[in-house]
């Protein structure tokens, strides 16, 4: 039985405190074959705000759960229209210094892979090859009835067919690339089927109260079983699904470093948690091991 998702974590312990000193983060991917665990807050200077942090999207409004998509028209009318507005912004965001630093220390040979909780694709469009979307990517669309898969792109298209002059103000974008709609303006909106059968669309993502695909998250443990060392960049740890790498490393006696500027939900299972801006931590960690940061901050996603 799925349970109402995780969206809020308070400590009910005294937290190790954290530091900005960068030493033990470099001298693990100096060391090599560590494994990058990231979340939201790693996209947060390409413009994507994260759920948790500090005026994080989860103040103001609870995600699309499974049960709810599936369970009702209306919701999935209303995700679609905010999500569709949503993705006029989303799909055009950039790779930032963090993404691109993520990426040089893995042509140079210091990462042995990248897990990701972002759904944004924003780590391959900086230029890394070996990435677990391990919630997915809105970048695809599948169907529920037929299992068929389609670009984001081509849905737009249709979208903006179905729904000329669609062009309301929103009052914020979310992690999710779902833009805050009053029920009013999305009263109208017209969803679109799956070309192949008629069913029901969904985008290519595990929304709140899914499960991972178990073969994912099997992938996922063997990455970290296989890797001296966890790296976590810009994940609070909330929930299970990135949480329990961090748990499976530190059993296995593997360091674990975070670098976030809130405390988290591993903390107590890492050996340090830098509290630095994601970008400039990165890039002065590449500067500091001599990697070159290569890519175009307005290079397009592919």
């Amino acid at each position: 039985m799925r349970t109402r998702p995780t969206l809020s974590w308070t400590p009910t312990e005294d937290l190790p405190p954290a530091t900005t000193d960068l030493t033990p983060v470099a001298e693990v991917l100096r060391a090599g074959k560590v494994v990058v665990l990231s979340g939201a807050g790693i996209s947060t200077e390409s413009g994507i705000p994260d759920y948790r942090g500090e005026g994080g999207s989860l103040s103001r409004h609870t995600p699309m759960t499974y049960q709810d998509f599936t369970g009702s028209v209306r919701a999935r009318r209303r995700y679609w229209a905010r999500s569709h507005l949503g993705w006029r912004t989303f799909g055009r965001a950039l790779p930032n210094a963090g993404h691109r630093a993520v990426a040089a220390f893995e042509r140079h040979g210091l990462l042995s892979g990248v897990i990701t909780q972002n759904v944004d694709h924003l780590h391959q469009a900086a230029g890394s090859t070996d990435v677990v979307e391990l919630h997915g990517s809105l970048r695809r669309v599948v169907c529920l009835s037929c299992g068929t898969f389609s670009g984001r792109r081509e849905l737009a298209e249709r979208l903006e067919g179905a729904n000329p002059g669609f062009a309301p103000v929103p009052a914020a974008l979310n992690p999710d690339g779902d833009a805050d709609l009053t029920d009013e303006q999305v009263a109208d909106f017209r969803v679109v089927p799956c070309t192949v059968c008629g069913g029901v669309l969904k985008p290519d993502v595990v929304f709140f109260g899914e499960n991972v695909p178990p073969q994912r998250v099997e992938h996922c443990r063997a990455l970290v079983r296989e890797a001296s060392s966890l790296l976590v960049l810009g994940s609070s740890l909330t929930v299970m699904s990135g949480l329990r790498f961090v748990r499976q490393a530190a059993d296995a006696g593997k360091a674990v470093l975070i670098i976030n500027q809130d405390p988290t939900r591993g903390d107590r299972h890492a050996r340090t948690r830098v509290a630095l801006p994601l970008g400039a931590a990165l890039t002065a960690l590449a500067e500091g091991l001599a990697v070159p940061l290569e890519g175009r901050a307005d290079a397009p996603a592919p």
